[in-house]
């Protein structure tokens, strides 16, 4: 399951400066990230008078856009959608999903907080609160990270939230040369392929598995 975390905040304190930063940093190390913003307000994507607008004026439930490098989806819901909702319906083949919002969500969160505009936490631990990012310390039994430290932000993400299949060898070679897996692959290579395995006779407990797949010409 893709992790998600929460990156909390009151106003002003700057979670999305904070998901700038930490993207290219997730990025950078080979993750593949998802971002879920939540407006309470509302909002548009569709400009008025283009196509996609003109197909959701007309009534469509759902708006597809696609293009050679990019597709977005513009859907009617009946509700606020909780990240667990957003996850299982939208969002696929990534190694984290990071929110800016979701205060009141079961998700782990970060929280961002900066002195000079705020005199407290908005969370606690109860709250899911598992980490802060700020330009003071606190006596709070979660780690603190400066607002800059994205190094040791990303760090902690990586090792508390993305390593999962640490415990496990996983590889894959095409033509000999060793290909680079993310945790998301991982994880996605080793339940599908065990979970082939386990109907097969003698296969349910297998510690090692090797699978090779060789091309061969056809002679005439």
């Amino acid at each position: 399951m893709i992790p998600i975390l929460s990156i909390v905040g009151k106003s002003n304190s700057g979670k999305t400066t904070l998901i700038e930063k930490l993207v290219p940093e997730l990025t950078r190390r080979g993750y593949r990230v998802a971002t879920v913003k939540h407006d309470v307000h509302g909002f548009e994507v569709d400009q008025e008078g283009k196509d996609s607008w003109r197909h959701k004026r007309a009534g469509a439930h759902t708006v597809v856009i696609s293009s050679p490098n990019k597709v977005a989806l513009i859907r009617d819901v009946e509700k606020d959608l909780t990240l667990d909702e957003i996850r299982e319906k939208l969002i696929q083949d990534v190694d984290l999903i990071l929110s800016e919002g979701y205060k009141k969500d079961v998700q782990p969160k970060i929280e961002v907080f900066r002195k000079e505009k705020h005199k407290e936490l908005l969370c606690t631990p109860k709250d899911h609160l598992v980490a802060v990012t700020s330009n003071q310390k606190f006596d709070i039994d979660v780690p603190c990270f400066d607002l800059e430290d994205m190094k040791g932000l990303a760090d902690f993400i990586e090792k508390r939230f993305l390593t999962s299949t640490s415990h496990l060898e996983v590889s894959l070679k095409v033509d000999g040369r060793p290909i680079s897996l993310t945790p998301f692959v991982k994880d996605f290579l080793t339940k599908t392929i065990k979970g082939m395995l386990s109907a097969l006779k003698g296969c349910e407990t297998s510690q090692r598995i090797e699978i090779q797949i060789e091309s061969k010409e056809k002679r005439g």
